[in-house]
């Protein structure tokens, strides 16, 4: 039977570090938070935002809780299966345009920038729940 080494971090499927509850603690990283807000910081991991969309979300009064950050990132992964390149991503009043083979929010449009109508330089579009 082989030997299991305690201070060896285990990795779970696909390679991903195992986080289990940690030695001094006795308890999970994540202990005490909300599943969609561990989710969506995982997945926000894979998804990231350029100064620019970080500036637009902050003038624009856009706030995203992590467990819409993860239904973003979803919602990419799911234009990248589908061969997107450049996607908006509609969520609520609010437009993301991604750059979905480098996983980056590009900029985001608050409802009265949608309102002319015309959105160019995207091949795709994803209408993601807002829950």
């Amino acid at each position: 039977m082989p030997e299991h080494n305690a201070m060896l971090p285990v990795a779970g499927p696909a390679g991903i570090p195992n986080r289990a509850a940690t030695p001094a603690t006795g308890r999970s990283p994540e202990a005490g938070r909300d599943f969609a807000e561990v989710l969506g910081a995982r997945l926000e991991d894979d998804l990231h935002f350029s100064k620019h969309a970080e500036a637009r979300l902050a003038s624009r009064e856009i706030p995203l809780s992590d467990a819409q950050k993860g239904r973003l990132a979803e919602a990419t992964s799911e234009a990248e299966k589908r061969g997107a390149r450049e996607a908006l991503l509609l969520m609520g009043q609010v437009g993301f345009i991604v750059s979905v083979p480098n996983r980056t929010v590009i900029t985001a449009l608050d409802g009265t920038r949608m309102e002319a109508g015309v959105i160019t330089g995207i091949d795709a579009a994803v209408v993601v729940p807002n829950e």
